[in-house]
């Protein structure tokens, strides 16, 4: 069952952000990941949330996005994010 990973970043290096980005898609390629949004407009339908970087992810399981996060070739790309934004990340499978 595929799964999708919902990331809402408040980015706080925007230098340091650059390179992260640069890094993410060769991390993907291994686990069959993809991007489905990256970045694009947000607009706020309902209620409060509203973040200012959204992205989304598609893998082919919950298990392969659980192994990309968790990954050696994420590792540095997940590194540089954790010191140049503020991230929340949850994995949501599909039905």
């Amino acid at each position: 069952m595929v799964a999708y990973v919902i990331v809402d970043v408040r980015v706080t290096d925007p230098a340091r952000f650059e390179e992260y980005k640069k890094l993410v898609p060769a991390s993907l390629t291994a686990f069959g990941g993809k991007f489905l949004a990256r970045g694009g407009r947000v607009e706020m339908l309902e209620g409060d949330w509203n973040p200012e970087r959204l992205v989304i992810l598609e893998f082919p399981t919950l298990e392969r996005a659980r192994e990309w996060w968790a990954s050696e070739e994420y590792r540095e790309a997940k590194e540089m994010r954790e010191s140049s934004a503020e991230t929340r990340m949850n994995i949501v499978e599909s039905v």
